[in-house]
């Protein structure tokens, strides 16, 4: 059944409500922010972190990491519950709703509650990710097999303008909070907390108009109680179905390499740009809103590109490119407008490589499980990776330098291209794949 104008719609605002956080607390003022306050609170330049003492550039993706593994034991459990009992829709509210109001307890994040804040950065992207994995899963049910490059790169592009049109307003108040009568601190925690405001706000259509995992033969109402322990049996029977599906396996295994580089240098460009390059926090934001809506542009371009290349091949090109741009962090990045260059660059290649895996992966998942499958996907989904943070915070920590521990997400980058290289990739025109014939040459 083909869905209607205002389910899609719905679908693309979620991306558009839930993308403020990715831009506004995860990429941009958080990062710094959280750095700044540990500073002020740094004995002998450590500070104590859940009973660690470590120097305070490495709290911030030392919290993601906490994060992620939280989310690498949960988001099965989450996606086998959303396949297993029909209420996808009411668990993205659940989600949904919790994370944008940890998000707006961020207002609260003053002087020496750099723990506060930490606490804060784990469960709401805890909650983030949750509601990303029903989200994702619903692009089965809203779009035919043809239609998923288009649909998926349709909903990056609405994130990243919904995203960029809220840094807009975060901007104004960044530069003109004197005129405003609030101090600089204030200002950072009002656009924090304003995150979470929006993405609760525009989640409403999405609960309001997309429908639970529409009517499948195999699939009954039945108490919550039982779709849990059925989420369980669900998940024990995934793992062992899987080798039905060596190819999806095999692009994961590749996404979350590339993507673990990929969501790192989303999540950390701003803190480098304030410690190693000593830019200003209102260039910063002025440079992260361009990239949302040039990223927006380069879901757009890559989609095309696809028709062209192909998705493997097309992933595979950008995958070198981002090679290209961590060396260059690493050897000549130095000042203002190499950095906004760089961030032009990034931008086209984030937007492209996220859609394209997103509908690709969509290819490859059977038709039931999308959310249990998701799951897995969305471990290394956007703002989520765990291996990336964790080696650039552990590189930082015994190197002291944001130079070397960016060049330490290259390996990812290297790894999860070799891995799609040399995976035999060919995509059948049909409404659901078989199984081990998948893909093959």
């Amino acid at each position: 059944m083909l869905s209607s104008k205002k389910e899609l719609t719905s679908w693309y605002l979620y991306d558009w409500a839930n993308s403020a956080y990715s831009t506004t607390v995860i990429t941009l003022f958080l990062g710094p922010y959280l750095t700044t306050i540990a500073k002020d609170a740094q004995v002998n330049g450590l500070v104590n972190f859940f009973g660690f003492s470590i120097p305070a550039g490495s709290i911030f993706p030392y919290s993601i990491t906490i994060s992620v593994i939280l989310q690498v034991l949960i988001l099965p459990i989450i996606g086998g519950i959303a396949d297993y009992s029909r209420r996808k829709k009411s668990l993205l509210g659940i989600f949904a709703i919790s994370g944008a109001i940890l998000t707006t307890l961020f207002f609260f994040l003053d002087d020496g509650l750099y723990i506060y804040g930490s606490i804060l950065l784990i469960f709401s992207n805890l909650f983030f990710g949750c509601s990303i994995i029903v989200y994702n899963s619903f692009l089965n049910d809203i779009s035919s097999y043809s239609e998923r490059e288009r649909v998926s790169s349709k909903g990056w592009a609405t994130g990243y303008v919904g995203g960029g049109l809220l840094l807009i307003l975060n901007l104004i108040l960044f530069l003109f909070h004197n005129k405003f009568g609030l101090t600089n601190s204030l200002a950072v925690r009002i656009n924090l907390a304003s995150a979470g405001v929006w993405w609760g706000l525009f989640s409403i259509p999405s609960l309001i108009y997309l429908k639970s995992n529409p009517s499948k033969a195999n699939y009954e109402k039945m108490p919550f109680s039982y779709a849990i322990s059925g989420s369980f049996k669900s998940i024990i029977v995934t793992f062992k179905d899987a080798k039905n599906y060596p190819m999806a396996l095999l692009f994961l295994l590749a996404y979350l390499f590339y993507n673990d580089g990929v969501q790192s240098v989303i999540t950390l460009s701003s803190l480098f740009g304030q410690e190693e390059l000593g830019l200003e926090l209102t260039f910063l934001t002025i440079v992260i809103l361009v990239v949302q809506f040039v990223a927006a542009l380069g879901s757009m371009i890559f989609y095309w590109a696809t028709k062209k290349l192909g998705e493997k091949n097309t992933l595979v090109i950008s995958i070198v490119l981002w090679c290209c741009v961590i060396f260059y962090a690493f050897a000549f990045l130095s000042g203002k407008i190499d950095f906004f260059i760089l961030a032009i660059i990034i931008a086209l290649l984030m937007g492209g490589t996220q859609a394209i895996s997103r509908s690709l992966y969509s290819k490859l998942i059977p038709i039931g499980k999308e959310a249990e499958y998701f799951s897995i996907y969305e471990i290394s989904e956007k703002g989520t990776s765990w291996l990336g943070p964790f080696a650039f915070g552990l590189i930082f920590q015994l190197t002291r330098s944001y130079r070397f521990a960016i060049l330490s997400l290259l390996i990812f980058f290297v790894v999860g291209g070799i891995i799609l290289v040399f995976s035999k990739i060919r995509l059948n025109n049909q409404l659901q794949i078989s199984p081990k014939n998948e893909f093959e040459n």
